[in-house]
């Protein structure tokens, strides 16, 4: 094969494995599992740390998903940690502020803040699965905010944006997050950082658990400052919030049965694409070929359309997510991609008729196995830092629809369209793969390609992190963006076939998100873990 190659061996362990963005959160997660945790202690500990060491992608002011493999139950549960918007939430308010849509960030970017719901999902979460407290897990983090870390070098090149820079300099609270000499032009590769509000606030939660954030201070403190800035966000919403475990969905491809946390997230997208590409024979093709690029693009294409149609809180609107997965709704859209011409306009079909995120992955001895997600959306969400706490809100908010006959209509209490999804895959009733790849539009294309890569073409996990991924730009125009390794011949074949070929290099490559997989052997308890060559990541186990 020719391929990017890393020169990341894979990590293969037996007594558990941690897979994510950040070595040092990485290696706080691993030292859960060697204190005696399991993959869930391990999962939250690491997702804590991110949210120091990492807090452009992730936090405690933003949401949460998990798919958990139960030994026991030998079944795969799926963990919505992602909150609602206020019940106050209407689009007439919206509008009489000047605005069409939800703002993203800067003026009217308090409209995009929807209730925090990691805290609670982290909860859920180890009292359900988990052996140790939320006090145990949340010690490194408190440690390296109080304390300091030295930054690494991709994330110091998104903290010191100029987009980022002035989103945080947009209101004072925001240089919480900006420290020190930071203050004027992010911290730099391999400066040491303190976030001392941050952890303070991550103490309150160690020693009252999520009581203690959506209730008193804390969030007395954050629905005050949402309320200064002219959005809805209550006290009483964030006391009514909680978690909702949910049957997670899935599809079969090629005997591996693929799995995704249900609507009100983005991933039923990644199942319709793999049914469509499920009739094509992309193993015969060539890893790196166009006409598996082709295939691939059109058939996310397809899912995309259907996901942006149908997908919403199905608490409140109806999502038809059976009929959407059937092999019958797969063979009916399948017959509209051609093998020789892009189609110019994509659409939805009728399946009744005929976001910058972080992810990891943990992985124990026992063979308990955790995919998990966390996000603020947007780089910092809204830049909205709520003062003395640390903590960025997020934007996803400003991910509903107007338009009143869409089922992701906005509405109060109503979750919001959610781009988070984190993955499995089990054969013959066991867990082979725990996987994901970050990065809002890009997640669904990344974990099609990558179950792609392991099941058509036996690449290993470190493998099918570094082959080259392709993603379909999904706002406002239907361009692929490729990366540099890709062969200038394909790039040709491909837009000679109708795409609008973009090919990206540098730092852009962070565009084709952010993978971590942990794979395991049942019969001996290998774990083979792999990191996203395209970040600052590391897999450790032991």
């Amino acid at each position: 094969m020719s391929y990017f190659k890393s020169r990341r061996s894979a990590v293969v362990a037996r007594n558990g494995s941690v897979a994510t963005s950040q070595p040092l959160a990485a290696q706080a997660g691993l030292q859960m599992l060697r204190d005696g945790g399991n993959a869930i202690d391990a999962a939250v500990a690491t997702a804590a740390v991110l949210n120091v060491v990492e807090p452009m992608s992730t936090g405690i002011g933003g949401d949460m998903f998990a798919l958990i493999w139960d030994k026991n139950e030998r079944k795969v549960v799926s963990l919505n940690g992602s909150g609602r918007q206020a019940a106050a939430a209407n689009v007439a308010d919206v509008r009489k502020a000047g605005y069409e849509s939800i703002q993203n960030n800067g003026e009217g970017s308090h409209f995009a803040v929807s209730v925090p719901g990691t805290v609670h999902g982290w909860e859920t979460a180890l009292n359900q699965y988990g052996r140790m407290t939320l006090r145990e897990v949340l010690k490194p983090a408190i440690d390296y905010a109080l304390n300091g870390f030295p930054v690494s070098e991709v994330i110091a090149h998104f903290w010191s944006s100029e987009d980022t820079i002035t989103k945080l300099n947009h209101r004072p609270s925001g240089r919480e997050l900006l420290p020190g000499a930071a203050a004027n032009g992010g911290p730099k590769y391999g400066e040491i950082v303190k976030l001392p509000e941050l952890g303070r606030t991550l103490q309150m939660i160690a020693e009252g658990g999520s009581e203690a954030f959506y209730k008193g201070e804390i969030a007395k403190k954050t629905a005050d400052f949402i309320q200064k800035e002219g959005g809805w966000l209550t006290e009483a919403d964030l006391a009514n919030h909680h978690s909702d475990w949910d049957e997670a969905i899935s599809t079969n491809y090629r005997g591996v049965d693929i799995w995704e946390c249900p609507p009100n997230g983005q991933g039923i997208a990644a199942l319709i694409a793999l049914n469509l590409a499920e009739g094509f024979d992309i193993g015969s093709m060539g890893a790196q070929s166009a006409d598996r690029y082709h295939y691939l693009i059109e058939s996310m294409r397809h899912g995309y359309a259907d996901a942006f149609q149908y997908v919403a809180d199905p608490r409140v609107a109806e999502v038809p997510i059976d009929p959407l997965l059937s092999k019958d709704y797969a063979n009916r859209r399948r017959a509209g991609i051609s093998g020789v011409q892009a189609d110019p306009n994509v659409s939805y079909g009728d399946p009744m008729g005929s976001a910058d995120t972080v992810y990891l992955t943990a992985v124990d001895g026992e063979g308990t196995a955790v995919s998990f997600i966390n996000s603020l959306f947007n780089g910092f969400g809204t830049g909205l830092v709520v003062p003395g706490t640390g903590m960025a809100l997020q934007n996803r908010g400003s991910l509903f629809s107007f338009d009143p006959n869409h089922p992701n209509y906005l509405e109060g209490n109503k979750r919001p369209f959610q781009t988070i999804i984190p993955a499995m895959a089990t054969k013959d009733d066991e867990m082979w793969l725990s996987f994901g790849v970050m990065g809002g539009f890009m997640q669904p294309q990344g974990h099609l390609q990558v179950a792609s890569n392991m099941i058509d073409f036996g690449m290993d996990s470190q493998e099918a992190l570094d082959a080259p991924r392709f993603k379909v730009e999904v706002e406002g125009n239907q361009d692929v963006m490729v990366e540099e390794d890709l062969s200038p011949d394909v790039v040709k074949e491909l837009e000679k076939r109708g795409h609008t070929v973009n090919v990206v290099s540098g730092y852009d490559r962070a565009n084709f998100g952010g993978g971590q997989v942990i794979s395991r052997d049942p019969e001996t308890g290998v774990l083979t873990a792999g990191s996203e060559p395209r970040k600052d990541g590391a897999a450790v186990g032991y």
